[in-house]
């Protein structure tokens, strides 16, 4: 049996960066104190969640990755618990800004980035003015914990990606995750939506989920978000094995079995018996019926 133990944090951020790493820290050591070997991390983790409001002073956040003081810091915490880190960055390259995800190995080696693919575009979420589209592809990092497969936020709402990478070898996937309140809709919760979109990432490639989300309301210049937290682990059915509540710090973990995972997807079939023949409307633009009209 080669088990693999993870583990998700989700805290609420100030914009005082080493305030917020020390929480996470805090939370990281637990984990490993419970056994864990990958720690999911939430979304865009050093400062609040700026992309509320449309102001171009928000872009001096983005650092490179060559450098970086919080890869710095995470990779020696990496290293010293023997945990696998994710982590979320706004990173800058040259002209470029990009929403980046680093991935430390537990002997506290960056092992490659990966840059988010898919970027909202809505009231009180508005990162198409800050972060390019990602340009590395979808990426799957070897790592000692296990094969992992990682998205950002946005990103898990898209079959594709999921998909993709559990072709490329992923045996697990991980999303760091900053969703919330919708402020145009404030009567609306999406929060069940969002984690049954991922739990069906999970049972459609029998590939287990780990979700790190924020918690806390955060108040920009334009609106307010209240971030849902319910972190959540899945197995390879999309059953939830664990999940934290809605407003507090903490963390959570899970075990799971990669060799029987392993051999429950060779032997359902799903990918058996798959009809590449007919997936080719998957690579073609998104028809005009399906798009929102951003002038209503």
């Amino acid at each position: 049996m080669r088990q693999m133990i993870a583990a998700a944090v989700q805290i609420a951020c100030s914009d005082e960066v080493e305030a917020n790493l020390d929480k996470l820290e805090t939370h990281v050591r637990e984990a490993a104190r419970r056994g864990a070997q990958l720690v999911v991390l939430q979304e865009l983790f050093e400062s609040v969640y700026f992309c509320m409001d449309e102001d171009e002073k928000h872009k001096a956040r983005a650092k490179p990755l060559a450098g970086h003081p919080t890869i710095a810091r995470m990779a020696a915490l990496a290293r010293d618990t023997g945990v696998v880190l994710p982590i979320s960055l706004f990173e800058r390259d040259g002209t470029r800004l990009f929403n980046t995800l680093v991935m430390i190995d537990a002997d506290g080696k960056v092992l490659g980035h990966y840059r988010k693919s898919h970027i909202p575009d809505s009231p009180g979420y508005s990162e198409k003015l800050y972060f390019a589209d990602g340009d590395t592809g979808f990426r799957v990092f070897e790592t000692a914990a296990g094969k992992v497969g990682a998205g950002v936020c946005w990103d898990q709402w898209f079959p594709e990606a999921a998909r993709a990478m559990v072709l490329m070898g992923a045996e697990v996937l991980v999303y760091p995750t900053a969703i919330g309140s919708e402020p145009s809709f404030p009567g609306w919760d999406s929060r069940d939506h969002w984690q049954r979109v991922m739990q069906g990432h999970a049972g459609a490639n029998l590939t287990p989920v780990i979700a790190a989300n924020r918690v806390g309301v955060e108040r920009g210049e334009s609106c307010e978000i209240a971030f849902y937290g319910s972190s959540f682990i899945t197995d390879h059915t999309g059953a939830k094995l664990a999940e934290a509540d809605r407003v507090s710090d903490g963390v959570i973990t899970a075990a799971l079995d990669l060799d029987a995972i392993a051999e429950a997807r060779r032997s359902w079939g799903v990918f058996r018996d798959r009809r590449t023949d007919l997936y080719g409307m998957l690579t073609t633009p998104t028809p005009e019926r399906l798009l929102a009209d951003k002038a209503a």
